[in-house]
């Protein structure tokens, strides 16, 4: 409640005039603290808690049904593994790189225009039936449920890539989220996250020594 309170100066009268009167306001916030209360007790009540987000990862597998012919002909003609070396850089080989040409080893970055352009050729036929898929989503012609079984399928399918991601000690934990964020928005169903190889160490350190040695233009 505010209350004016009005008191009288002493002062001489001017001329022509009443005294001069002092004024003075007192407003009385106590009501306001109760009503600051009933309202931080409704937005909590009402208010719904940021969930937790997650991201699905997928193991190497211990299924003892796979045969070491079969892990080979998946590594020889789906596999991408990508090399994360901290930085805006990555590198990545398709199958067995070849240890004796550094330039198996290629060279790519997190932009749109580089590692994301390249998982999208390979996994093109899936990503282009998802979008489909969406579009029948979009357009109430097929259940949430049915969308999910699909897009799961679609993802994990016997022709998808397999990408397995290798990290350095160098490579940070920013990198390694780009690189998972990538296989979300690639519709990649099928990676793994696997320690790095000392034949992959000899790889990276023979492509950064050649590669050095030829942009020098010797001979």
């Amino acid at each position: 409640m505010s209350e004016i309170q009005t008191s009288d100066t002493g002062g001489k009268k001017k001329k022509g005039g009443s005294k001069q009167k002092k004024i003075s306001v007192f407003v009385d916030f106590t009501p306001m603290v109760d009503m600051n209360m009933l309202l931080i007790t409704f937005f909590m009540l009402c208010t719904s808690l940021s969930k937790p987000q997650t991201m699905e990862i997928n193991m190497p597998s211990n299924d003892k049904k796979i045969t070491e012919q079969d892990k080979n002909t998946v590594k020889a003609s789906q596999a991408i593994t990508l090399v994360l070396t901290g930085g805006d850089s990555i590198f990545y080989y398709n199958g067995q790189p070849d240890y004796k040409d550094y330039n198996s080893l290629k060279l790519s970055s997190y932009t749109p225009g580089g590692l994301r352009s390249f998982l999208l050729k390979r996994n093109d036929d899936a990503v282009t039936k998802i979008n489909d898929l969406k579009k029948k989503k979009l357009e109430l012609k097929i259940s949430q449920v049915d969308f999910t079984k699909e897009v799961s399928d679609l993802k994990n399918g016997k022709n998808t890539p397999v990408v397995i991601i290798k990290a350095t000690d160098k490579a940070t934990y920013k990198n390694l989220i780009d690189a998972l964020d990538e296989m979300q928005i690639c519709n990649i169903g099928k990676y793994v996250i696997d320690t790095i190889s000392s034949a992959d160490k000899f790889l990276l350190r023979n492509r950064a020594t050649k590669g050095a040695y030829a942009r020098s233009g010797a001979k």
